[in-house]
């Protein structure tokens, strides 16, 4: 059946979106009167204030280079003041509503925009901004009481992920104090929490690499502490090889990349084995923690068991390592983020016992990007590839996420021609499978079928496989034929 989809792509007229409040007992809507930018804007993170007499929207212009954090009543969506405001040259992504600090008047803020990193601020209506976080590392809040503010922090290590608090006083005339930061998780690991609400006991639910499942309840004093669960070792009956967690340099030689490793099972140094990269390297990702087995996928563990060595590295352009980490793919997605894993896979053909000639490469949608990508570039390295849903030309994308990194096909021709992968189709020299749903909603399916055709013209054989009635990926029975059908990729041509 014909499915109609609304999907404006990159330099298209966008949405024109519009915030109602509706009034139950009068039946009645009116609208905010958020038009900074005209009909080209975006509006995100509505946020009512605890009175219910005013909502926040922080309004963003269509480049996304411009932010406006604004008040407006509720009562006739009448605009009231513009509380902050955000520019930057690469991208502004306000990604989280306010919190407000329990009847003090006074909103927790998160932006990476003022310091580096993503970083709390404790705000109020009248322009007041204090820095309640002050760690260069990505944060993210959790929870408050009135008194303190919980949050999590990559500061330990961007691979872990752990629980603090700091308190914070409002004198009657405004002036905020801010305690000195308690971290309240120790034991190594990436830390899930919940904080109940008045602020005195927490929840953890962690990993580490060598640590399955632990679930503890401890009070914030520290008094008391107490475990609810400690899981056995879920693999421990299945043949497995070494894993390891470790970092490796990035292209530019300035920061250290995190990746998990899988060595076969039955593992002998004397022999050489293939290698299967499994990539992913898009924005809002983080592919390696430290949690049980780096955040394994039982896929890998499988192909390890199969004869492979599993690769899975972080990049830039991935979250949790601060702006500068993460804006270094504007205007050219899939650039560093391809240089970073060659990076990585150069370093580990240099072990003895890796096959420097069977060197394979998974991922889908924007590790699809990366999988044809690395194909074509580096045919010299990669093999064999398996793309599933990839973008193949960023024109084709939506236009909020395609414009924030790449901004628009006018304003960027040649970022657009760079990253466009029809017009490396002469380049294929290994096995390619590329695989799509045919109800994709997210990469549509003109981006496999216009590269087809590229190929097609430059006489170049890649191969396809659709699966019919899915979306952006494969789910229920049909995801066992899906691995299924990439593990034989690989055994029969890598």
């Amino acid at each position: 059946s014909l499915v109609n989809l609304k999907y404006p792509m990159t330099g298209m007229d966008s949405e024109n979106v519009r915030v109602g409040v509706y009034n139950l007992s009068e039946n009645s809507t009116v609208y905010l009167q958020a038009d900074d930018f005209g009909y080209d804007q975006y509006l995100t993170n509505v946020s009512w204030a605890p009175d219910c007499r005013h909502i926040f929207v922080q309004v963003l212009d269509r480049t996304q280079r411009h932010m406006r954090l604004n008040m407006y009543r509720a009562s006739d969506g009448k605009f009231e003041k513009t509380i902050l405001t955000e520019d930057n040259d690469k991208w502004v992504e306000p990604s989280d509503q306010l919190e407000w600090l329990g009847f003090t008047g006074k909103f927790i803020y998160r932006t990476d925009n003022r310091d580096g990193y993503k970083n709390l601020y404790l705000c109020d209506t009248l322009g007041n901004i204090d820095r309640i976080t002050k760690v260069a590392a990505d944060v993210k809040f959790v929870a408050e009481n009135g008194e303190k503010i919980f949050y999590t922090s990559a500061e330990v290590s961007p691979v872990e992920n752990h629980l603090f608090y700091v308190n914070v006083s409002v004198n009657r005339k405004g002036a905020v104090k801010i305690g000195a930061p308690v971290r309240l998780t120790k034991d190594e690991g990436w830390h899930n929490v919940q904080v109940n609400t008045d602020g005195t006991w927490f929840l953890d639910s962690y990993s580490s690499f060598n640590v399955p499942n632990v679930v503890k309840v401890a009070s914030v004093d520290g008094k008391t502490s107490r475990t609810l669960f400690s899981a056995e070792d879920p693999l421990k009956e299945y043949a497995y090889g070494e894993m390891t967690l470790g970092t490796v340099k990035s292209a530019d030689g300035k920061y250290d990349n995190w990746y998990r490793l899988f060595l076969p099972a039955n593992f002998d140094p004397s022999k050489k084995y293939p290698v299967v990269l499994y990539v992913y390297g898009g924005p809002h990702s983080q592919m390696v923690k430290d949690s049980w087995l780096g955040q394994i996928r039982l896929w890998e563990l499988y192909m390890a068991q199969h004869g492979y060595i599993v690769y899975v590295q972080d990049n830039r352009g991935t979250e949790n390592r601060g702006a500068e980490y993460e804006k270094a793919i504007k205007n050219y997605c899939g650039q560093a983020e391809m240089a970073d894993q060659v990076a990585g896979i150069s370093e580990l053909m240099t072990l003895p016992y890796v096959d420097k000639n069977r060197i394979g490469v998974h991922g889908w949608s924007f590790g699809g990007h990366m999988t044809t990508a690395l194909m074509l570039r580096y045919p010299e390295i990669f093999k064999v590839g398996v793309a599933g849903g990839p973008v193949i030309d960023w024109g084709y994308y939506e236009v909020m996420y395609g414009e924030r990194y790449m901004d628009t096909p006018k304003s960027n021709p040649e970022g657009y021609k760079e990253c466009n992968l029809k017009n490396l189709a002469g380049q294929l020299e290994g096995h390619l499978l590329i695989i799509h749903d045919d109800h994709d909603d997210t990469c549509v399916p003109q981006h496999t079928l216009s590269f087809m055709k590229a190929c097609v013209d430059a006489r170049t054989y890649p191969d396809l496989f659709i699966y019919p009635c899915h979306k952006h990926n494969v789910a229920g029975r049909d995801r066992v034929h899906l691995h299924e059908k990439i593990t034989r990729y690989f055994e029969q041509n890598l």
